[in-house]
């Protein structure tokens, strides 16, 4: 059983940058996806980026891209997003993801992502 532990969530101003990390408690197996979701008060969880396990491949979300960048670690453990240009409403709780489907994370596929984070908060004034 994997298990993923963000950090780094906090309150930030607009315009400003945060980065997201996430540790997995052990490496994961070849053909394993990442990625990030974030779910604000009253609304469903959203997907926000995706990377494949060589980390050649990347995705986002509309309301994230060009400002938010997806990254890993060679030794398959962390996930980072390091978010700039923050913007009130980028306000969420995030979650890292792990799936063996990066298709289940950017078609948000909620339900089909295999292991999840319990979240850091992001809190964006302005």
């Amino acid at each position: 059983q994997v298990q993923l532990v963000e950090s780094g969530g906090g309150l930030v101003q607009a315009g400003g940058s945060l980065r997201l990390s996430c540790a997995a408690s052990q490496r994961l197996f070849s053909g394993y996806a990442m990625g990030w979701f974030r779910q604000a008060p009253g609304k469903e969880r959203e997907f926000v980026a995706a990377i494949n396990w060589s980390g050649g491949i990347t995705y986002y979300g509309d309301s994230v891209k060009g400002r938010f960048t997806i990254s890993s670690d060679n030794t398959k453990t962390m996930l980072y997003l390091q978010m700039n240009s923050l913007k009130p409403e980028d306000t969420a709780v995030y979650y890292c993801a792990a799936d063996t489907s990066i298709a289940n994370m950017y078609r948000s596929r909620i339900e089909s992502v295999d292991y999840w984070g319990k979240g850091t908060l992001v809190t964006v004034s302005s």
